[in-house]
């Protein structure tokens, strides 16, 4: 198994985690490579959970697998309301912490991809969340190494 050596230019976390911290240096390709996946990851959850209370890119509630929409309260369109809240949050989450709000969204995504899978004739949109799902993992491993983790309760 491969081992990971800091980024030069790394901080280290002195307090007992032992974790390194690269700084942001934007010529760097493996920065730029986090800052384009946090973008991406932040103003695309936003974007579509907005238009889930929308529906002007497309007809939200027609993706929603029968057995989910059978077991959720209201009507398709109801459930449309709480997947734009959350996936307008996770996309808050990601610009603010996405060392942790990537592994949310990738959670998220694996949660549709089973969705579309159930409900036949989407199995083209399933593949491409999948996708989706594995670059917002990407994004979660790329925050390890340039995002710090929360010191709750540290002084």
């Amino acid at each position: 198994m491969a081992t990971t050596t800091p980024h030069p230019g790394a901080t280290y976390d002195h307090a007992g985690a032992g974790a390194a911290v690269a700084r942001a240096d934007w010529r760097d390709a493996r920065y730029q490579a986090f800052a384009l996946m946090r973008l991406a990851f932040t103003v695309a959850p936003i974007a579509f959970g907005l238009d889930k209370f929308f529906n002007v890119m497309v007809d939200w509630p027609i993706y929603l697998a029968p057995w989910i929409n059978d077991i959720a309260p209201g009507s398709g369109q109801d459930f449309m309301y709480f997947v734009g809240a959350t996936e307008i949050l996770a996309g808050v989450i990601v610009a603010l912490k996405p060392r942790y709000g990537a592994y949310i969204v990738a959670g998220w995504l694996a949660g549709i991809v089973l969705n579309l899978l159930t409900h036949s004739g989407y199995y083209d949109i399933a593949l491409r969340d999948f996708g989706l799902m594995l670059a917002a993992l990407t994004l979660a491993r790329l925050a390890s190494v340039y995002d710090p983790p929360l010191r709750l309760g540290r002084h």
